[in-house]
């Protein structure tokens, strides 16, 4: 099983920018589609981002479309997310996962367990 952990959320203003990073256990992460999720106060998981195996096909969700940048580092076993412009409707606690496809993945297209995730907060 791959393990998968969460880092650089904070409390940010918005306009403000952010990246996330999410490191990855083992040798076989450059074999995997992997994605960004989040959950946001009283709402359900959502897809944020997607990337293929090599790093040269994305798609995102239409909200973060545009401000948003998901890239790997395969050499690195790690993933990132780039949030530029935040907006308060951006707050939610963010997860990476593993991926069975990349346009748009829901929360059952993944593999393996969610982890702790890392918080986002976007003030006004």
């Amino acid at each position: 099983q791959v393990q998968l952990v969460e880092s650089g959320g904070g409390l940010v203003q918005a306009g403000g920018s952010l990246r996330l990073s999410c490191a990855a256990s083992g040798r076989t992460f450059s074999s995997y589609l992997m994605g960004w999720f989040r959950q946001g106060p009283g709402k359900e998981r959502e897809f944020v981002a997607a990337i293929d195996r090599g790093g040269s096909i994305t798609h995102y969700a239409d909200s973060v479309k545009g401000r948003f940048t998901i890239s790997r580092d395969n050499a690195e076993n790690t993933l990132y997310l780039q949030m530029n412009i935040l907006k308060p409707e951006d707050t939610a606690v963010y997860y990476c996962k593993i991926v069975s496809r990349v346009v748009a993945p829901t929360p059952t297209d993944t593999y393996f367990s969610w982890g702790q995730g890392t918080q986002v907060t976007v003030s006004s």
